[in-house]
């Protein structure tokens, strides 16, 4: 399937000098997306043996097998798969960055945060751009091609692409294939590889099969703040080692979390975040799936924003000591831009706290984001009144 970053990625590649970072979970279509950027490119995965033995022999036996010293009508793609493995793989990219950088162009793919290995090497800055690959939105599904806005004319998606989307997720495979027996054996190869192979061998967490029992809890409260000492209980360990497992799991992208929002950076930091699931089609309920949805949705449009350069952007929710609640707030440059509310029901009138709330904060616009609505052909963006959309206008506004 065409994805909305190709277009970005090949417009990277002619006009900067920077090294490319594609970051994002296993299975999410980074090595595709890469390798089909060019027909001519060189390849190395870190979990290729021979590939491995170029690397460590350094940049000079990378550029001899690549022949980076013939004469080519422009510079070659070079790209790397899961190079944060190898603790040198900072020094080593350095070493080819700034020996072959202008007769190469550097792609460098990971299924963990490449900002989280601190092992060894000197610093990469200013010499890569990173971006975040997403799984599938309801924007990349009905036009692929996005245009250099933040938002975008909206747009109707085939009922069936929707319900296909918010059954299976939007991983490529089991949404591609649509088949349940498939997706369920998917999701269960991704979870192996996960707590078999990833946590193994990217952290020093020994207790596997405790992680993997905070995952499994984690999956029963998305959209709810976290609770630490609850969950210390629950697996048996600190409150300092259930927060430490937790940056484990974001950082290979199994769950996110979400701060809440204040004025005073600091002290928003101090309370309790929410947390998200990447995949949301592991999730059961459909009150859950569907705020999941969303959330997943808006962080991906403000990583593509941020990527971007459009800006800095941030996802947050709003919650006060009365019980005031809105589900999330999208900043721009640190101001409140828009509020989201998600609502399933055929509820005909407007949140209070989704009023009380724009006047607080004076975001541009306040959305109560409804399932229950059809598609309407309006820009949801032309209105600074809160407003009742259809989720599926809103979402087809956005990457």
């Amino acid at each position: 399937m065409i994805r909305s970053y190709a277009s970005v990625l090949k417009k990277h590649l002619d006009q900067y000098r920077q090294m490319i970072f594609v970051v994002g979970p296993r299975q999410v279509g980074k090595t595709t997306l890469c390798t089909r950027l060019s027909q001519k490119h060189s390849y190395f995965n870190w979990d290729n043996q021979d590939h491995r033995a170029l690397i460590i022999d350094g940049p000079a036996g990378v550029g001899e097998e690549i022949g980076v010293h013939q004469l080519q009508e422009k510079p070659g793609i070079v790209i790397f798969d899961e190079i944060h493995k190898y603790s040198k793989w900072k020094q080593f990219l350095k070493g080819l960055f700034d020996v072959y950088g202008s007769m190469l162009k550097i792609v460098v793919t990971g299924s963990s945060r490449l900002d989280v290995f601190k092992r060894g090497g000197d610093s990469l800055m200013g010499r890569y751009f990173q971006y975040h690959l997403h799984p599938v939105s309801i924007r990349e599904i009905i036009a692929p091609e996005i245009g250099g806005n933040e938002i975008q004319p909206p747009h109707p998606i085939d009922p069936e692409d929707f319900e296909t989307l918010f059954d299976f997720g939007g991983f490529p495979e089991p949404f591609l294939k649509k088949d349940l027996r498939f997706s369920n054996r998917w999701k269960k190869m991704r979870r192996q590889q996960l707590f078999t192979e990833d946590i193994r061998d990217f952290t020093r967490v020994q207790e596997i099969h405790q992680i993997e029992i905070l995952a499994e809890i984690l999956k029963h409260q998305s959209g709810q703040l976290i609770n630490y000492s609850n969950l210390s209980k629950k697996v048996n360990v600190s409150v300092d080692t259930i927060r430490r497992w937790i940056k484990v799991l974001e950082s290979l992208y199994y769950c996110f979390t979400i701060q809440p929002w204040s004025r005073n950076v600091s002290r928003s930091l101090l309370k309790q975040p929410k947390i998200y699931l990447w995949d949301w089609s592991l999730l059961i309920d459909s009150g859950v799936k569907s705020e999941n949805f969303v959330a997943s949705h808006l962080l991906k449009a403000i990583h593509w924003w941020t990527d971007n350069g459009l800006g800095d952007y941030g996802l947050y929710f709003l919650r006060n000591k009365d019980g005031r609640e809105v589900d999330f707030l999208v900043t721009r440059n640190q101001e409140p831009w828009f509020l989201t509310e998600v609502k399933t029901g055929k509820r005909k009138s407007i949140s209070k706290d989704l009023v009380f709330y724009q006047k607080q904060i004076k975001a541009h616009h306040a959305f109560q984001a409804n399932f229950a609505m059809d598609y309407v052909n309006a820009d949801c963006f032309s209105t600074e009144q809160p407003t009742i959309v259809p989720v599926k206008t809103l979402l087809s506004q956005l990457i």
